[in-house]
Order: C-alpha cells, then sequence, then structure tokens
C-alpha cells in the first residue's frame, strides 16, 4: 500500500509540474508562421470551380460557402498590400473568388441561403438579402482598395446603393438577412463595406453609419451585458441575444464604424466570454447573464463544464488580431494547434478538426490590418486636409 501511495503521489507531482507547461510544445513563436502554408491551401481551393471542400460547405450550409469566400478574398487583399512584389498573384485569387460569387449569384440569392429562406417574402419590398448583398460588397470594396478594375467600379456602387435603400427602409436600420430576420453579423459587415467604398468614390454615408450605431444602442443591446444580440426582426424584437460567433465579427467591422463602440463591445466580450488557464484560451458563445439553451449551425457544440464553443472560438481570433490582443491570439492558436488536428499536405495546411471556412477566417485572423489600417489613415488624411 505504501508503493501505491508513493506512485499515485510521484504522479500528482508529475502532472502538477507537466500539465501547466503542456501549452510550451503548443504556443507559437511568431502568430504568423502558419500564413504562407494556410494561403497556399486557400489558393488552391479559389483555383477549384467545385471540389469536394466545397460541396461539404454546401451540404452543411449554403451560407458557408459564401462566408468562406469573404474571408479568403479578404486575406488575400490584405496579403497584396502587405507584399506589393506579389500584388498579381494574391489579385488573381480575390478575382476568382469574387467572379464565381457573381455567377453563383445570378442564379437567385437563394443559392446561399438556408432552405427555410426560400420562397418566404421580405418585409422589405426589395426582397433582398443583406447577408449576401454586405459580403459581395465587402469582397468588391476590398479588391477595388488594392487595386481599382474599371469594370467593377460600377458593380460596387450599384450594391452599395443596394445596402443604404435596405438599411434606410428599415425600421430600425437594420436590415434582413432572411425574411424578417436580421443579423447584427451581416449588418456590421455591410457598414464597413460602405466605409471602404465612401473612401474610394468620395461619397458620404457616415450619417447613415452614425444613425445604425444610435439605434443599435437603443434596440440591439442587450440588457443585462451591454453586448450586441445576434438576431432580431425586421421591426427590432430579439430573437436571439449576445452570440461569441457574432461578437466578434461584429467589434472588427464597426472598428470602421465606430472605433469607440467597437473597442466597447470587444472589451464587454473579452470579459464575458474567453477562457485562459495554463497558457490555453477559448471562447464560450453565450455571456452567463443571457444564456441559451440550444446550440444551432453556426454557434456548432459546446463543450460544457469548460464552456469551449468552436464557432465562438474560430470568430475570436479574427476579434484577437483585429484588436492586437496578442496574448489572447497566441492563447488562441495555442489551443488550436493542440486540439484541432493541422495537417500539413502537398496543397498547404489545413486543421482537420474544422473546414475550408474555419481555415479562411484563421488566414484572414493572421494577415488583417493593412486594409482597415489604410482606410482609417485615409480618412484622417481628409479630416486633415
Amino acid at each position: 500500500m505504501r508503493r501505491v501511495f508513493l506512485l499515485l503521489f510521484l504522479l500528482l507531482v508529475a502532472a502538477a509540474v507537466w500539465v501547466p507547461s503542456l501549452h510550451l510544445w503548443f504556443r507559437p513563436s511568431d502568430v504568423h508562421e502558419m500564413v504562407p502554408a494556410l494561403a497556399a491551401r486557400q489558393r488552391e481551393l479559389a483555383s477549384q470551380e467545385g471540389g469536394a471542400e466545397r460541396a461539404m460547405l454546401r451540404r452543411l450550409n449554403p451560407e458557408w460557402d459564401l462566408m468562406a469566400r469573404t474571408f479568403s478574398a479578404l486575406a488575400f487583399a490584405n496579403l497584396a498590400l502587405r507584399e506589393p512584389e506579389r500584388k498579381a498573384e494574391h489579385l488573381a485569387v480575390v478575382d476568382a473568388l469574387v467572379s464565381r460569387t457573381l455567377d453563383d449569384e445570378r442564379r437567385g440569392q437563394e443559392f446561399f441561403l438556408l432552405p427555410y429562406g426560400h420562397g418566404r417574402p421580405f418585409k422589405d419590398a426589395a426582397g433582398r438579402s443583406l447577408f449576401i448583398d454586405g459580403e459581395l460588397a465587402l469582397m468588391l470594396a476590398a479588391r477595388q482598395w488594392v487595386e481599382p478594375r474599371a469594370d467593377w467600379a460600377p458593380l460596387l456602387r450599384e450594391r452599395v446603393d443596394l445596402i443604404v435603400g435596405q438599411l434606410e427602409r428599415a425600421p430600425i436600420l437594420a436590415a434582413e438577412s432572411y425574411p424578417d430576420q436580421g443579423w447584427t453579423f451581416c449588418n456590421t459587415m455591410a457598414l464597413a463595406a460602405l466605409r471602404i467604398s465612401d473612401a474610394l468614390d468620395g461619397r458620404d454615408h457616415s450619417s447613415l453609419r452614425a444613425r445604425w450605431v444610435a439605434s443599435a444602442r437603443e434596440h440591439l443591446v442587450d440588457a443585462r451585458t451591454g453586448l450586441l444580440v445576434a438576431e432580431f426582426t425586421y421591426q427590432g424584437r430579439t430573437l436571439d441575444g449576445p452570440e461569441g460567433s457574432t461578437l466578434w465579427l461584429a467589434a472588427h467591422m464597426l472598428q470602421l464604424v465606430d472605433a469607440d463602440f467597437a473597442r466597447e463591445q470587444y472589451a464587454r466580450a473579452r470579459k464575458e466570454l474567453i477562457g485562459e488557464l495554463w497558457g490555453f484560451a477559448w471562447a464560450g458563445e453565450w455571456p452567463e447573464a443571457a444564456p441559451r439553451a440550444v446550440a444551432d449551425v453556426d454557434s456548432g457544440p459546446t463543450i460544457p463544464l469548460v464552456n469551449v464553443n468552436a464557432g465562438s472560438s474560430g470568430l475570436a481570433f479574427v476579434a484577437a488580431g483585429a484588436f492586437e490582443d496578442t496574448e489572447l491570439l497566441k492563447g488562441l492558436l495555442t489551443s488550436l494547434r493542440f486540439a484541432a488536428f493541422p495537417v500539413q499536405e502537398d496543397t498547404g495546411l489545413r486543421f482537420a478538426a474544422g473546414n475550408s471556412l474555419s481555415d479562411a477566417v484563421l488566414l484572414y485572423s493572421l494577415t488583417q490590418g493593412p486594409l482597415w489600417r489604410q482606410v482609417l489613415f485615409a480618412r484622417k488624411m481628409e479630416v486633415v486636409r
């Protein structure tokens, strides 16, 4: 018995020493070290007309097909700005993604929507999804910022006009992604596209952006947490409260809309949703003060007890990079390398626990910065002039 107790004691001592240092095996020395391999994989996927990855995404959720293109296009736009000597190579990826998306949209916007949105009437007379218009506008705006294409300038302008109309007609200035269903995720992405477009063509939608923020503070902020809700009706009634998979992206997009509101939302979300222990970091989907019992396809599963949520943790990368929260970004990367099973192939790097959308989100998280900084700097220069 003494030997058994001694063995157990030694095992406990070893665990006490080993477990807190486990993160050292997975912690990156450079948060950007995976970018070349991730980019190679996304470049290969963009060059394919179809393929198993895209088919799998569409089976799971056709929205993810569009979102993967958007995040990948934004990543390569940033790479084009970061690596001007390879600009043509990076822009070729963006062009392939945008062209394919424009072609697919001609089949009808339902191509990118879940079946429950097919055939139902929108409250807005235009009958369009801000999810699709906003993501396409953001892709076009990012491409035009890096290097304008004359044939796409009118397409961006027309898309922005569609978005402005949807927002202005909405009772709370927040438009629909599905019939009678608006998403904060999509509204903030559309507003960011407006900001970049304004910096490109000289138009000014700053009043609309300011009014949207004022309306959001009044109608779309959860009273218990101070966080933006995720989903709401056309009239502004909350359908789903705060969700990390929305908040992290929204805070980043709001950096181009209202920097103070963006920082406020990031700080609140970090306090409510981030978990950190022994060098690892993760994010929950719902605040304790505003819980939700049932996960949806976008949120993904939550690991109980530790409150690790896949959707929220994935989008937390975007916010951590956007707000230059290096310690959180390193903690998230440590958890990713430990638990998401990185696979290095001839075509590049992917993570087996995710899919091509999560890989595109990660690539964008690690490449973002140049586009947002240039747009913000351009506005500051305009104010100075």
